[in-house]
């Protein structure tokens, strides 16, 4: 058997659940975050050594311009302080050049800056030998003009390299974006697959709990009840199971009480009414007309106990039956048109007129329970109506609700008594055609069935002046009220 983990409690499975669920997202969104420093950092970076080439090498051209003015005047003059000046610029270049060289140069700048560096040294030595020769002016404009030449292959190679790093910036930032994007649509599929996983996981117990009550509402109290999952939810399930026996213990009790009562009455009344059938004969002798009708009497009475005893039977069984609905499609006019066939020849021997008018319409019930509340409405209707009567039987759906009525020619149901005539064991003052009594069962049991659909039952109060008659209408959902649970 394959063994499944739970927390202790219901709440820790949540919160485990939870954290398995966030866990993908925070996940993803640590990346996300770690990715966007990093990208933050190298573009920081990049612009700040593109800014500090860009401005070292500006500030190189300068100083080469610099530079160009102070040999001109030492070609012509020999004056130490142009010397100490020339010095000076000197040593700014050499420190710019230094302070470039630092930077991240690629091969054609570093080349281009050793050739610049070199080119203002020559210069520099040529114009500081002692003693010194003498220097044409175009000898020394052509030097700085190669000068100026080389820092500015230096500038250009930089304005290059600025560009190639903001490209190479934009590059990266689109790459880190469809990263990211990918990696949250990745990081919610995850979350999505652990969410599912994890609520098949957590309403396992929950659906094994609804099972159980379903299970004790249809009762069934067979099976054993088992929930697993946390402990508070496995501790619930064993008072569920609890419960089953001790329902199971009740129903076996109350069984083996109406088997004993129905043994125990049926046992005596058998005799009592064999007894009575024989004294009615006249096995034991001639009676005479006062002691044949106390015999009737006796026959007469005992019958009805007997048809009683059965009839609480039938209601108990029925309560059961209305507590175990098995619902299926049912077609109106098919399950009515049976049920009318069990009643024709009740019907034709009282010389009844019985009409049906059903629609070819369809709900969910039990067909059997259902059947059995037609049945007992038209046996009603049969047992009330007067020779020579009319019964109509009528189905169809009507504002999305299918509606059975039984109208009858009979005396019809006094107003004070249409709530009550449906409870238990209760007899109207209306006497059946023909003398028998009414158990007072019947309609009890086809409320009990009624409603077990979701549905309702009632007596409909004939218009003013109307014919009398009775009139009952059960209404009943499309879908049962059993079938709607289950789907919940």
């Amino acid at each position: 058997m394959k063994l499944h983990y739970y927390p202790r409690s219901f709440l820790g499975l949540l919160l485990a659940g939870f954290t398995m669920v966030i866990v993908p997202l925070v996940a993803a969104l640590a990346y996300s975050a770690w990715s966007t420093e990093r990208l933050t950092v190298q573009s920081r970076s990049a612009v700040f050594n593109a800014s500090q080439a860009a401005r070292a090498s500006r500030s190189l051209v300068d100083r080469i311009g610099s530079i160009e003015r102070l040999a001109q005047q030492l070609s012509l003059l020999d004056d130490p302080e142009l010397a100490v000046g020339y010095a000076r610029v000197h040593r700014a270049f050499k420190q710019l050049a230094g302070e470039i060289s630092q930077l991240p140069l690629d091969d054609a700048q570093g080349v281009a800056l050793n050739r610049t560096v070199e080119q203002e040294q020559a210069l520099y030595d040529l114009l500081t030998l002692s003693p010194r020769p003498r220097l044409e002016p175009a000898d020394i404009t052509a030097r700085v003009d190669r000068l100026i030449e080389s820092a500015r292959d230096v500038l250009a190679i930089n304005n290059r390299i600025v560009d190639r790093e903001v490209e190479r910036l934009r590059v990266k930032a689109e790459q880190v974006q469809r990263g990211l994007f990918v990696l949250v649509l990745f990081g919610t599929a995850v979350a999505l697959v652990i969410a599912l996983a994890l609520t098949r996981y957590i309403a396992r117990p929950i659906v094994e709990i609804d099972a159980a009550i379903r299970q004790l509402g249809g009762a069934d109290f067979s099976k054993a009840i088992t929930v697993r999952g946390p402990e508070d939810l496995r501790y619930l399930g064993r008072r569920l199971d609890w419960l089953r026996r001790r329902l199971e213990e009740f129903e076996t009790q109350k069984n083996r009480f109406l088997r004993h009562v129905s043994h125990e009455l049926k046992t005596p009344l058998t005799a009592l009414r064999e007894g009575a059938e024989l004294l009615h004969d006249e096995v034991a002798g001639p009676l005479t007309r006062p002691q044949r009708r106390v015999v009737s009497i006796m026959r007469d009475n005992s019958v009805k106990l007997q048809r009683l005893i059965e009839e609480l039977l039938d209601y108990q069984r029925a309560l059961h039956a209305a507590a175990s609905l098995e619902v299926k499609t049912v077609v109106l006019d098919v399950l009515v048109g049976e049920a009318v066939r069990e009643h024709e020849l009740a019907a034709r021997a009282k010389g009844l007129t019985l009409e049906v008018d059903a629609q070819a319409a369809s709900l969910e019930a039990d067909p059997d329970k259902l059947r059995s509340v037609v049945d007992n409405l038209i046996s009603n209707a049969v047992k009330f109506t007067p020779q020579g009567g009319r019964i109509v039987v009528r189905a169809r759906i009507a504002s999305g609700e299918a509606m059975i009525e039984v109208l009858d020619s009979g005396p019809g149901v006094p107003f004070e008594e249409r709530e009550s005539i449906f409870n238990l064991f209760f007899r109207g003052r209306t006497k059946a055609d023909g003398g028998m009594k009414s158990s007072g069962l019947g309609l009890a049991i086809a409320r009990e069935l009624v409603e077990a659909h979701g549905g309702h039952i009632a007596v409909v109060p004939g218009a003013e002046g109307a014919a009398q008659g009775g009139h009952f209408r059960v209404t009943l959902p499309r879908r049962s009220a059993r079938a709607l649970a289950d789907a919940a």
